[in-house]
């Protein structure tokens, strides 16, 4: 008699790390060659566990070293209390459970919430980590959504080319400590629209199809400059991590030195405690060159890799690029190269840092930066403050939008010399870089514009800051104009409706005497005259 696994096989996808252009993990994807075993498995879920059990196995036969994603129905999670056989195979296949990702799937209708979450909370304390799948085109309620806390949370491949969507999901996975995968891409646009709107992972035809064999060389489209703009503490360890090669700590030599000539591209291998907190370092090539000897294989191969190895430099899952640099200037120049191991907030390995990684990121980033400056005031144009603005939008943040300009500069121009007029911008230039903060944005977007974007409390700093001072140019006494909107959540839906709403303000505080500030708000009608001639009164709109 035929059993349902004679006609079931198994896909790998790539999970692509958008950011080094890796595999950071590897989806196995059932796939029956007759019935639908998947349909069957989303009623029942003895027979969902089972499949997860034999992805795992499937795997391990494959010999892939990568970490895998299994994908298991919420129902399933609910009914059966978390999943004791999936942890027993991989303990049996000698993989750790925090190299297993259980992608949970849609439907979440009828599925006992409760229920649910304990089963979730019982795989973390296990170790597994935990993908949230489906996302945008399933029925997860966003409240569960935030309850499961989801290492990563997977888009569904309805959403690639709804930058909106992804944004909005960016923001929401930044405060959770979430990962943001899409899926589906099948074009270069698409991981373009991807990449622009914040997504860290991808899944797709355009970089691997699903395949019986693990693939690890994957197709990435090159990234355009200037796409993405880096955080202004740099970018954080999440965007780099690759898969670490983890072995016991109680290993042999030999079994270290099997691993690396059997993995060309593997640059070291991690040794982890039964928790999976890394104890030693073991870098490939000092490894290598001390086993090369006459005898270095008799008399090394049995005896612990341990020895060979060297404190592990770690950092967490939250740190930046510049914290892993400090990390890793500290101690022996000749340990520069070693891969840094990330670990969560139990101490577990999650994987590695490549220090190569991190300085092309931090190179990229600063000449995107550089080249986006103002040759006069060295401060950044407006793309730098309109993607701010959208991240904030997709934050539900309330933010303030200033515009800020010289009062008939072409006259200071022709008047005092353009020599004056450039002393001028530079002047306040430099008085609004003093302003600059993490919460306060300054760009210069061209001759005598500036745009500023902060939080309503802070504008009266600002304007203070901008409009009390006594200007001149060649000795001649110059005033500014300053136009603000403040939005608040859902009044806009991204930065061209924001400057849409500034233009008119921006006109109104023109017409005024004397240094002006205009004050509106945006979806309302009308604004507030707070500085120049007809001071604290409201016109209409």
């Amino acid at each position: 008699m035929h059993s349902w696994t004679d006609t079931l096989r198994f896909a790998f996808q790539p999970v692509v790390n958008l950011t080094t252009g890796g595999v950071a993990g590897l989806e196995i994807l059932a796939r029956p060659e007759a019935g639908d075993i998947l349909a069957e498995a989303r009623r029942d879920p003895e027979l969902d566990g089972k499949l997860a059990v034999l992805a795992v196995r499937t795997a391990v036969r494959r010999e892939s070293l990568l970490p895998l994603h299994v994908n298991v129905f919420a129902g399933t999670l609910a009914d059966l209390g978390g999943l004791t056989p999936l942890h027993d195979a991989v303990r049996q296949a000698g993989r750790l459970p925090w190299e297993v990702t259980v992608d949970i799937n849609p439907p979440y209708t009828h599925v006992p919430q409760q229920a649910l979450l304990e089963a979730v909370g019982g795989l973390r304390e296990q170790g597994f980590r935990i993908s949230a799948d489906g996302v945008g085109d399933g029925d997860v309620p966003l409240r569960l959504l935030l309850d499961i806390a989801p290492d990563l949370v997977k888009l569904d491949a309805s959403l690639p080319e709804r930058p909106a969507a992804v944004r909005a999901m960016r923001a929401l996975c930044d405060e959770s400590g979430a990962l943001l995968c899409v899926e589906g891409v099948e074009t270069e646009r698409q991981c373009a629209a991807a990449l622009s709107a914040g997504a860290q992972l991808a899944q797709g035809e355009l970089f691997a199809p699903p395949s019986r064999l693990p693939v690890a060389d994957v197709y990435v489209p090159p990234r355009s400059p200037g796409l993405v703009e880096a955080p202004r503490s740099g970018p954080t360890v999440r965007e780099f991590v690759r898969p670490a090669a983890l072995l016991p700590a109680t290993a042999s030599a030999g079994q270290v030195r099997a691993l690396l000539t059997g993995s060309p591209d593997v640059s070291g291998v991690l040794l982890v405690d039964r928790d999976g907190a890394p104890v030693r370092s073991v870098h490939r090539s000092r490894f290598l060159l001390s086993m090369s000897g006459r005898y270095g294989h008799a008399l090394y191969a049995d005896r612990p890799a341990a020895k060979h190895g060297d404190p592990p430099r770690t950092v967490g899952v939250d740190a930046t690029a510049w914290e892993v640099l400090d990390v890793v200037a500290v101690g022996d120049r000749d340990r520069t190269s070693d891969d840094v191991a990330v670990v969560d907030r139990y101490g577990r390995c999650v994987g590695v840092v490549r220090l190569a990684d991190l300085v092309r990121a931090l190179a990229e980033s600063r000449v995107e930066e550089a080249a986006g400056l103002n040759p006069l005031t060295r401060l950044p144009g407006s793309d730098a403050i309109t993607g701010e603005v959208d991240r904030r939008i997709a934050g539900g943040r309330t933010f303030a939008l200033s515009w800020l300009d010289v009062d008939h500069f072409k006259r200071v121009n022709d008047g005092a010399g353009f020599a004056a007029g450039d002393e001028l911008i530079r002047s306040v230039g430099r008085v609004l870089q003093h302003t600059a903060s993490d919460s306060i944005r300054v760009g210069h977007i061209g001759g005598d514009d500036f745009l500023v974007l902060t939080e309503p409390e802070g504008l009266e700093p600002l304007a203070a800051s901008v409009l009390d001072v006594p200007w001149s140019a060649g000795g001649r006494p110059v005033t500014l104009s300053l136009a603000t909107v403040v939005c608040v959540p859902g009044s806009v839906t991204d930065h061209r409706e924001a400057a849409a709403c500034l233009a008119p303000l921006k006109q109104a505080a023109k017409a005024l005497d004397g240094a002006s500030w205009v004050l509106g708000r945006a979806g309302r009608p009308g604004h507030e005259v707070r500085r120049g001639s007809g001071a604290a009164t409201v016109r209409a709109g």
